[in-house]
């Protein structure tokens, strides 16, 4: 079973759920292209961070005091949603793998290819609307807007960017694909 990232409903609105995330943290890649290309592009490199592409954080027991150290690489369970996030400038993206709820700052590891960050992001409320279908740029959209006006109508303030949230992996069929639009509005 893969973890998911939690989340609790404070209220739910007409289209859209209004939900409290805790910190958490996540492992990113920033990519330029479509909005298409930028999931598959990100994905490679932060696959190799989950596989073993990193410096782990936890000591070893080891069998002489003087030889304390990091135990390797490590490898990292896989967890739901990948996030995309519309970038700084046009045509930039940041895809972002939430890491398991089990790691700490100070256990995650770190990544060994420059390209993947790691960060913590705070908890936060946000307005989040659920749907099926395939992973366009157009479906996405349609769906940011139709959640910015509903937020807007509800009287509630978005503080931030849309995130892009996929649950399922590209070979599910697309009609069954759990997707979700998460906006940050203030407390």
């Amino acid at each position: 079973m893969t973890e998911r990232q939690p989340y609790r409903v404070v209220a739910r609105h007409p289209g859209f759920e209004l939900r409290r995330y805790p910190a958490h943290l996540v492992a990113e890649v920033r990519v330029a292209g479509s909005f298409e290309s930028a999931g598959s592009a990100a994905f490679r490199p932060l696959a190799r961070y989950l596989s073993g592409a990193n410096r782990s954080r936890r000591a070893v027991p080891v069998a002489a005091p003087a030889m304390p150290g990091p135990a390797g690489s490590e490898r990292i369970a896989m967890t739901v949603p990948v996030l995309q996030i519309e970038g700084d400038r046009p045509g930039s993206w940041l895809v972002q793998f939430v890491m398991p709820a089990a790691f700490t700052p100070a256990t995650l590891p770190e990544p060994a290819d420059p390209l993947v960050t790691t960060r913590e992001i705070a908890g936060q409320l946000a307005a989040a609307m659920r749907f099926s279908g395939r992973w366009t740029a157009r479906t996405f959209e349609r769906r940011a807007t139709a959640l910015g006006r509903a937020v807007t109508a509800a009287g509630l303030t978005p503080t931030g960017a849309v995130r892009y949230a996929r649950f399922d992996p590209p070979w599910k069929p697309w009609f069954l694909r759990r997707n979700e639009v998460v906006l940050p509005v203030a407390d």
